[in-house]
């Protein structure tokens, strides 16, 4: 594997963020503390590549937030920091939130939120999860970032600073754990590998941990797919204006939903291919795929949503890289559909995967901005070199981050040695559920049961105060009887790309 690269910042072609003033004496002194945390590592691991279990003491003291700003800004970004009510057990929680759009997002159109997020669902009224959390003694905070979009980059540098904060405003942790939904999650990954000083372990949910480059790559692999066999005229890439995205996408979803009118026809042998050339499931959220008509509607849902990444959310993207991160300049789409799959797509329309694969072999190829590929580390390329515990979640019908993101990050971590410090999780869903509500678990994106989010993060706490790595049996007690987790789930290959070659 290659040499990591240094971080950059928040905007292509920068440097690693710095901390300055007070904050970087605070970086400074903290980077000694790890130093020195480093050595008593190497005297106390064991197997699992974690400290062994912790000293007992007394719960630390903490400024109430009648004496500390418990809202309020930080280098731009909106926090919010939630305290126990009772005893703190020491642990400092910082969320990081999934993605939001830099502008109103079709079709609703509903303004963009900045609000902070210290937990799952905590600024839209969901506090259960939270709340729980509180009442088991953990201290909540979170950032809004001080941008929207592809944040990743900014998410680091938020959650860096909040930490910092906490650290001298309002009390001294004992442990500190990110945590993370969608690209909040890959967010906290990101600090774990490259701030490692400022966490002991950390939770993933549904998170593209691929990276942005191999996801961008899937996302166009789909609207070429559409271009070539549904839309003649879509744009790709380069778009000029959030206006110009947001016309293709429109274009495209209108196509795609005329085509699942005909499911049992070649509208939906097309809407099967297009989602087997994401990996897409064949069940979703609302979709249990218990028939064909069931499974072209949870195709045409995923494909709309890759395209929604793939024209509104990549003109963000090119904006903050300068350029196209994404090509399909030599990829062989015929490998992309299993025979199981093409068998499928014909059922109805004979000769349906040989002709819309002969569509997509003959389609002009889209090369990708070098430079904007090199820059795109900012926005996200997880190594895999972890040096603390990481839990990861994902749901088996994910249709917006497949669950082979797993499988890639799993990859690299194996090739950095670092296998033992990682455990995934995979929720399955029940065989069949009703349209609406829909599926409990297990489908849909980041459809996780709040005690499986609670479930995790009291599972890494455990791992990192015994210094154990959990057991299935334990994972299974800590997720409930009713979250779908499947031990024994093997989770399928990312479907193109090597995930230890540098992209």
């Amino acid at each position: 594997m290659a040499a990591r690269q240094r971080w950059p910042g928040p905007r292509a072609g920068t440097t690693r963020f710095r901390r300055t003033g007070t904050a970087r004496f605070r970086a400074v002194r903290r980077g000694l503390a790890g130093c020195l945390a480093a050595i008593a590592l190497v005297a106390l691991s064991a197997c699992t590549g974690t400290a062994g279990p912790e000293p007992s003491s007394g719960p630390p003291a903490l400024h109430s937030c009648e004496q500390v700003a418990c809202t309020g800004v930080l280098d731009g970004a909106a926090y919010e920091i939630l305290l126990p009510r009772g005893a703190w057990n020491g642990t400092l929680l910082l969320f990081s939130h999934g993605y939001r759009a830099a502008q109103p997002w079709p079709p609703a159109f509903a303004p963009v939120s900045t609000e902070p997020e210290p937990a799952p669902g905590w600024s839209s009224g969901r506090r259960e999860i939270g709340q729980q959390l509180l009442d088991a003694g953990y201290a909540l905070a979170g950032s809004a970032y001080p941008a929207n979009g592809w944040a990743v980059a900014d998410g680091v540098a938020a959650g860096a600073s909040l930490i910092d904060f906490f650290r001298t405003q309002v009390g001294t942790p004992q442990r500190v754990y990110g945590w993370g939904e969608s690209l909040g999650g890959l967010i906290t990954v990101e600090l774990a590998e490259r701030e490692p000083e400022l966490l002991q372990g950390a939770v993933a949910v549904c998170a593209p941990l691929a990276g942005v480059v191999p996801l961008f790559d899937l996302g166009l692999d789909v609207a070429y797919g559409v271009r070539q066999l549904l839309v003649p005229s879509l744009q790709l890439t380069g778009f000029a204006s959030y206006a110009d995205a947001v016309s293709a996408l429109s274009a495209a979803a209108t196509a795609v939903m005329q085509a699942a009118r005909d499911p049992a026809g070649p509208g939906g042998a097309t809407l099967l291919l297009l989602d087997a050339l994401g990996d897409g499931p064949t069940r979703t959220l609302n979709f249990d795929g218990h028939d064909r008509s069931s499974q072209v509607s949870a195709a045409a849902e995923t494909v709309v949503g890759a395209l929604a990444y793939g024209t509104v959310g990549r003109y963000e993207v090119e904006q903050r890289l300068g350029g196209n991160l994404s090509g399909n300049v030599g990829t062989d789409y015929a490998a992309r559909v299993t025979a199981a799959e093409a068998a499928v797509i014909d059922a109805s329309d004979a000769g349906a995967t040989q002709r819309a694969l002969a569509a997509l072999a003959g389609g002009a190829r889209v090369a990708a901005d070098p430079a904007a590929v090199r820059a795109a580390a900012s926005l996200g390329d997880p190594q895999g070199d972890l040096t603390l515990p990481l839990v990861t979640v994902h749901t088996a019908a994910d249709p917006v981050v497949i669950v082979p993101n797993e499988t890639w990050y799993r990859t690299r971590a194996e090739a950095a040695g670092a296998a033992d410090r990682l455990r995934q999780y995979v929720t399955v869903p029940p065989a069949s559920y009703p349209q609406q509500p829909g599926a409990p678990y297990g489908a849909g994106h980041c459809n996780v049961t709040d005690q499986t989010w609670t479930g995790a993060v009291n599972l890494l706490d455990s791992w990192v105060r015994s210094g154990v790595a959990p057991t299935d049996s334990q994972a299974t007690a800590a997720f409930g009887p009713d979250s779908g987790l499947d031990p024994a789930y093997v989770l399928p290959p990312w479907p193109a790309g090597d995930p230890t070659v540098q992209p």
